[in-house]
């Protein structure tokens, strides 16, 4: 028999990921314990993106592991803890280094931004960080009648991101069972991070599901496009805004800009005098940190970033590149490049225009028809990221900040920049197991994208996996 598994978050929307495994009665282990955005609800049904408690007993729960730190998956740290967590945090080496700076964020965002409380609360969390190296078991609890092994390999979704494999034998499992949880998983061929390979086997696998409706565009078409809207901006003499999450996304748009760059110096184009003028603008001094981590931690991007960096180039750090720190900075930008005319590229967070610097340069530049709006990531349902690109091609409008402002910019979505698998690469994940799982449980997902894909991996199965949506 499989074991039992409560699903506190992400089960019906895709964010506030958040899973319990239960291995040798009431002892359990969490796996993620993020925030809800948007729209979306927490499992009571109620509205998700203001709850930040922990509606479920935490007593007998052993460790925490985390499949990777973005805010869905970890930012209801602070509140687990409150509650009464005393557990280890099991992450990854690179997560590792990249978990004190998102939390130290979030928590001045969410909690309070008094110094001394942002340094105790790191602290706290500090001191339960247990990294863990990839593709190595690790005897995560041994009771009289159960051992629990766990470990972690590449998810390839951002750096340091993981799926997570639990080994349980013993006299209560005389069946030994291996049980998979997804976190994100990310899709082939992503910059600067290895593509993730399907593990040998698993009993059971809890499966994210986000674009499990759909096929993403191919790397080189995706980089043709991104050219093609930036060069409208060039003729244009206007902006392109691109929200992205700070860490992941950012620093693969970077590389993906450097590469482009690097390409119109060997083979000019059309447009090449003006790529070279052109500034490449990251406005978060959050991404800025991140980038630098993502830098300090070179040995684990893939084999062609390294290949980079031994001919001299450097993807995350180039002479186009202008970071924007301080906000008097920030708002002189904004207001420079909305008069100015000038061509420019702004990469700013938040990913789903939930906040933060970009909401400045849209309510400055969504009127103007010069501009654009790119997005290249998932937009949740009741984010103003998700109104725009719903309601912006048809000439509509938004409000931002108790203001409505119509939309004339151009509004386009590259979906090759995700960084989720698409269903094909969902679906490779499983079948290519040396031993298909008996079961798949899709979390992670809108309920018309589960079911859709359900019946999608039903059918690539033969119906060998019993498919729960």
């Amino acid at each position: 028999m499989n074991p039992r598994i409560l699903h506190h978050g992400a089960r019906h929307g895709v964010t506030g990921s958040c899973h319990q495994l239960f291995i040798d009665g009431d002892q359990s282990v969490l796996i993620d314990c993020g925030l809800f955005q948007g729209a979306e609800t927490s499992p009571d049904g109620s509205a998700g993106a203001d709850r930040l408690d922990i509606p479920f007993p935490v007593s007998n729960i052993g460790a925490l592991v985390l499949t990777h730190v973005h805010i869905d998956h970890c930012g209801r740290l602070p509140w687990l803890l409150a509650a009464g967590f005393r557990g280890p945090i099991f992450c990854s080496e690179p997560s590792a280094r990249l978990l004190p700076t998102v939390l130290a964020d979030a928590f001045q965002v969410g909690v309070t931004r008094d110094r001394a409380l942002v340094e105790r609360y790191l602290q706290m969390v500090e001191a339960r960080i247990r990294p863990l190296p990839y593709r190595q078991w690790h005897t995560l609890y041994r009771g009289a009648d159960t051992t629990c092994r766990v470990r972690l390999q590449r998810a390839g979704h951002i750096l340091g991101s993981a799926y997570v494999e639990f080994d349980l034998s013993g006299k209560a499992w005389p069946q030994r069972r291996r049980v998979l949880f997804s976190g994100d998983l990310g899709a082939p061929h992503a910059p600067l991070l290895p593509a993730p390979r399907p593990p040998w086997q698993a009993d059971l696998v809890v499966l994210e599901s986000t674009y499990g409706d759909r096929i993403h565009e191919d790397r080189r078409h995706r980089r043709e496009r991104l050219c093609r809207v930036v060069e409208r901006a060039l003729e244009d003499g206007g902006t392109v805004i691109i929200p992205a999450f700070s860490i992941g996304r950012t620093q693969e748009l970077l590389y993906e800009f450097e590469d482009i760059l690097h390409r119109q110096r060997r083979k000019p184009g059309r447009h090449a005098a003006r790529w070279e003028a052109l500034k490449i603008h990251l406005d978060s001094p959050l991404a800025s940190r991140f980038t630098q981590l993502y830098r300090e931690l070179q040995p684990f991007w893939d084999a062609e970033a390294k290949a980079r960096l031994r001919a001299g180039r450097q993807p995350l750090s180039y002479a186009q590149l202008v970071a924007i720190d301080g906000h008097d900075a920030h708002l002189a930008n904004v207001q420079r490049l909305a008069r100015s005319g000038e061509p420019a590229v702004v990469i700013a967070a938040s990913g789903m225009c939930a906040g933060g610097r970009v909401m400045n340069y849209l309510k400055a530049m969504l009127g103007d028809a010069r501009h654009n709006v790119v997005f290249v990531g998932y937009q949740a349902r009741g984010t103003p990221g998700h109104a725009i690109q719903a309601f912006g091609p048809r000439g509509g409008y938004v409000d931002i900040d108790g203001q409505r402002i119509g939309i004339r910019a151009g509004i386009d979505t590259l979906s090759g920049y995700s960084a989720h698998a698409d269903r094909d690469d969902l679906t490779r994940f499983i079948t290519r197991m040396r031993h298909l799982p008996a079961e798949v449980r899709l979390v992670h997902g809108e309920d018309e994208v589960r079911a859709a894909f359900a019946a999608h991996l039903i059918h690539a199965t033969d119906g060998k996996v019993r498919v729960q949506a």
